[in-house]
């Protein structure tokens, strides 16, 4: 029997990326290689690693179950897993929904998973194990992660919120720091493998340090990264303007390699609404702290999250929330329809908005915002800006002879091909010659080309994958920062 595969297919938030890259490489340790790029459903183990946020979550996950149906009953030997926040939620549901699936696991226990399939195929019978806390912290897990250069550090999970509209605080529990010296441990073995940018990541990233009373924990562990040799680019994902404290600014301001960017969920510009969603800020508070950040960090980049038609929202409500956009000017808002998360308060919540007004609503906020990004990349027209090279980025970058990469504010730039090899990781200087509502242009000669550590890296990563043997193959890494949320889905879970 030759070498098994496996596909990992991700729904949901950062925190679901960064599961994933512990599941795939938990199944690499267990001697699995991954399946080629776009074998869709050809893989001898496919795991769903699933989000519950969305109401339509499950149909998503049972349809895409009821495809691999008919493939699996002709495969002897193939195994599904599912993982993630519905699985956590739903348990022995989906057993009984698609009795084919062998492996259910949730958000506490995904280093069970080689344990649970070898179980499975032993038995002959679905296994279903979901712990009620964790069992052990995912970065203790083995991972493979999707770039040469760039990475997630989770310093964090579960969160202390009761937000009326998110369900994930109960699928993935209260909670908990990692160790400083863990997590700068982790940061400085990646640093040696090539990574120059980390992302610290937590479902509540800025209330780090409550398991030990520390309200400035956060903000000297951003000190702490700028201490770490090779560390270019940090940053941070998703603070809560609740526990946004002027410590964090400064620590922002003062360490180097923190990157000029912050993403902040607003959710809604209304104090009746955000009272109604359990957000323990209001409007004024949002934009103080937007005001802080931008006379520390001047050319700081800003963006959000904004639900639109959450129940009982007025007219006047959304007019608030056009106010307080019009007044953050964030370079770019991530922007949603309400919709029922399952088990939610907000769910039974009276006066549930008509879907063409929320539509209506929703269709004037991105071209508020629209508007907005515009004119404040307009902004950005005439800088000098050191980009990191990205790969996979510029989906026109081959007709256009182009590259591309992103400035420290994380803003998307394409720039003319220099003649010199430009490798991603690599970082160049170019000027900003064009700007458009979601992307830069820099349009003349590249101004200066530095060859990294992380190029290397990825150099290195493209010539192994490059000589393994036909079937084993690993995929192109995606590099570049994280990416960001898929935008049907918000980019924390919505809870932040």
């Amino acid at each position: 029997m030759g070498v098994k595969t496996y596909e990992v297919r991700t729904y949901g938030c950062q925190m679901n990326v960064h599961d994933s890259e512990r599941l795939s490489g938990l199944l690499e340790d267990a001697g699995y290689v991954r399946a080629p790029e776009g074998s869709d459903g050809d893989a001898d183990v496919v795991v769903f690693n699933t989000c519950a946020v969305r109401e339509n979550a499950d149909n998503r996950l049972y349809g895409n179950l009821g495809r691999l149906a008919p493939r699996k009953a002709s495969r002897p030997g193939m195994q599904i897993a599912v993982g993630g926040c519905l699985a956590q939620k739903d348990r022995d549901t989906i057993v009984k929904k698609a009795p084919w699936v062998d492996v259910v696991f949730g958000t506490h226990n995904i280093g069970k998973l080689p344990v649970l399939l070898e179980r499975a195929r032993v038995q002959e019978e679905a296994q279903v194990e979901i712990a009620e806390s964790l069992e052990a912290f995912p970065s203790t897990l083995p991972t493979r992660r999707e770039s040469a250069y760039a990475a997630w550090v989770s310093i964090s999970v579960g969160c202390n919120n009761t937000c009326t509209f998110c369900i994930v605080p109960a699928l993935r529990g209260k909670e908990k720091d990692r160790r400083t010296g863990d997590i700068l441990a982790e940061i400085e073995a990646l640093v040696a493998e090539g990574v120059s940018e980390i992302t610290l990541l937590g479902q509540n990233v800025n209330a780090y340090g409550s398991d030990i009373g520390d309200r400035e924990a956060f903000s000297k562990l951003l000190r702490a990264c700028g201490a770490i040799e090779g560390l270019e680019r940090v940053r941070f994902t998703s603070p809560h303007p609740r526990d946004f404290t002027d410590d964090v600014i400064a620590a922002m301001a003062e360490t180097p390699n923190v990157m000029p960017q912050l993403h902040m969920p607003l959710q809604s510009g209304s104090d009746t609404v955000l009272k109604a969603m359990r957000r323990s800020y209001r409007q004024e508070r949002y934009l103080g702290i937007i005001e802080k950040v931008r006379a520390a960090i001047p050319h700081a980049a800003i963006t959000t999250d904004i639900i639109v038609g959450f129940p009982g929202e007025t007219e006047e409500d959304f007019e608030q929330t056009l106010h307080a956009v019009r007044e953050a000017r964030f370079a770019q808002a991530f922007t949603f329809q309400y919709s029922k998360r399952p088990g939610t308060p907000a769910a039974t919540m009276e006066n549930q908005i008509p879907k063409q007004v929320v539509q209506a609503r929703y269709e004037r906020l991105v071209a508020l915002q629209e508007e907005i990004s515009w004119e404040e990349n307009k902004k950005q027209v005439g800088r000098t800006l050191d980009l990191m090279v990205a790969e996979g980025e510029g989906r026109k970058d081959g007709a256009t002879h182009r590259l591309s990469g992103r400035a420290p504010d994380n803003r998307l730039v394409h720039f003319t091909k220099p003649e010199q090899e430009v490798r991603p990781g690599d970082v160049v200087t170019v000027e900003i010659t064009y700007a458009a509502p979601h992307h830069l242009l820099a349009e003349g000669p590249t101004l200066a080309v530095r060859p990294t550590r992380a190029g290397d890296a990825w150099e290195k990563r493209n010539a192994e994958k490059a000589a393994k043997p036909v079937g084993v193959m690993l995929g192109l890494p995606k590099i570049g920062a994280p990416e960001p949320l898929p935008a049907a889905t918000g980019s924390g879970c919505g809870c932040d």
